[in-house]
């Protein structure tokens, strides 16, 4: 079987697992969807709304019913509002997926240049010294980064940026991807104004984790043979470290960051909230709060689903990366 066929095949099944994972350990929760859409009802009109939306039926025939509807992109309602789980996605979606895309090109912007530089300067002041600054971001936790962020910068500091205007505490303006979702786009500036701060909140422990492993494969591939011909046949340092090293050497940075997409929705719950960012982090907060549990689990299966479609693509780009392991499928 071809790997491409394999991988896919491999895909479809943890789908499976992880929605199924997800429909039962909601259905633990106390309460269910009748007490939370009609709190004052009877017991009569909750077992009528039980009836009339399937929830009275055996829980293998709930689960294939709400996986068919998934996947003809029916999400289900949510019965308080009277609203399509749908269009609250349309809407939260492009902005959950900008904040995350924002906090993984800073992470990365910010770790691959001093992963490498740590790389080359091993066991050196410099090196011992950027390496304690990233362990003491990795022990900062988002949401406490978060509120130092929004008090000293956006209450005390209130910085004025070119280009981006006045860095706000809080609130979110529209951006470029509500565009694909045939929303209304704001201004790009005010928009990157209002991300900044969440971003941030959420790349600095990424840049303590990218850097490390990139560090520590940096300094492997360095004592490569091929890296050693390249050194005697006079390269520069430069040439050598991004040309030659730095692209066996980011697999592993390349897997861990297509892994923190679920690390970056479980973090984007509470940055949200901080900074007042409508994304799918603050859905997933207002269903949980309101017992909303056939809305939460469809958030939930769509991260799941995400979480593994881009584990796929990142698995498929190693042969792309690194010539050895083509070599090694080939043969």
């Amino acid at each position: 079987m071809p790997i491409i066929v394999r991988r896919l095949v491999q895909l479809v099944v943890v789908v499976l697992l992880s929605t199924l994972f997800t429909f039962s350990l909601l259905r633990l929760l106390p309460g269910d969807a009748a007490d939370a859409a009609i709190p004052f009802g009877t017991a009569q009109q909750r077992a009528q709304f039980r009836e009339d939306n399937g929830l009275d039926k055996p829980f293998f025939e709930q689960y294939a019913t709400w996986l068919t509807n998934l996947a003809q992109g029916d999400f289900g309602k949510d019965y308080q509002n009277n609203v399509e789980v749908s269009d609250k996605i349309r809407n939260a979606l492009p902005v959950s997926l900008q904040l995350m895309l924002y906090a993984q090109l800073l992470a990365l912007a910010v770790a691959i240049p001093l992963g490498v530089y740590t790389a080359y300067r091993a066991d050196t002041k410099t090196d011992r010294a950027i390496n304690t600054g990233a362990f003491a971001l990795l022990a900062l936790p988002s949401f406490v980064l978060a509120l130092l962020l929004t008090y000293w910068v956006g209450v005390k500091w209130q910085p004025d940026i070119p280009l981006l205007g006045q860095i706000p505490a809080g609130g979110y303006q529209p951006g470029w991807l509500e565009a694909v979702f045939g929303r209304p786009t704001g201004d790009l500036g005010s928009h990157l104004a209002t991300m900044v701060l969440p971003a941030i909140s959420l790349a600095a422990g990424l840049v303590a984790v990218y850097m490390r492993l990139l560090r520590s494969d940096m300094i492997a591939t360095l004592q490569e043979d091929f890296i050693t011909m390249a050194r005697a046949k006079g390269l520069s340092d430069r040439r050598i470290l991004w040309r030659h090293a730095f692209k066996p050497s980011s697999l592993t940075l390349l897997t861990v960051a297509g892994l923190n997409f679920g690390t970056l929705i479980g973090g984007a719950v509470a940055v949200e909230i901080i900074f007042g960012i409508p994304g799918i982090g603050t859905l997933i907060y207002q269903a949980i709060s309101a017992r909303q549990v056939v809305e939460l689990q469809s958030y939930i299966a769509i991260i799941a689903i995400g979480y593994v479609l881009i584990n796929f693509a990142i698995d498929t780009l190693y042969i792309v990366l690194d010539p050895r392991i083509r070599r090694a499928r080939a043969a």
